[in-house]
């Protein structure tokens, strides 16, 4: 999970972190509830974390992140904003929690491949026979005119 403080290195596995010096943060006003406070206060947040540039991940799981999240990144960079919450540090700390969850989600390598196998013939004749007694108990509600 994301450290505590917003300035600290993020953690995504037990031997890999994010240096704080990698993160950008920008702030802004927030739109949405907070009464009289939304018009003074900088809530929103912009995480921006710019994975084609870094040197903290490894070229492998760099190449892996940067294949899966293509369609999030701006300029190779991911950007995170958050202005969920009325206070900035609660805010902080929701980004940086989604940028932990999802590279974590990025990072992780690919599942086997599928061996393709072919359905077995018990499976086969237990479908039939499910289609046929399907088809049976159809055919017996149309009803039958009678002939004159």
């Amino acid at each position: 999970m994301a450290s505590e403080r917003p300035g600290d290195d993020l953690p995504l596995t037990p031997a890999l972190s994010l240096p704080a010096a990698e993160l950008a943060w920008r702030f802004s006003r927030s739109s949405g509830p907070g009464g009289q406070n939304v018009n003074t206060t900088d809530s929103r947040v912009e995480l921006v974390f710019d994975l084609a540039a870094s040197e903290s991940l490894p070229p492998r799981l760099k190449a892996r992140a940067l294949a899966r999240l293509a369609g999030r990144l701006v300029e190779g960079a991911l950007v995170i904003v958050a202005q969920e919450h009325r206070s900035q540090w609660q805010n902080r700390l929701a980004a940086q929690r989604r940028l932990v969850e999802l590279l974590k989600a990025a990072l992780v390598p690919p599942p086997p491949p599928r061996r393709p196998t072919r359905p077995t013939r018990g499976s086969v004749e237990r479908r039939l026979a499910a289609k046929k007694q399907r088809s049976t108990v159809k055919g017996q509600r149309r009803g039958r005119l009678p002939e004159d």
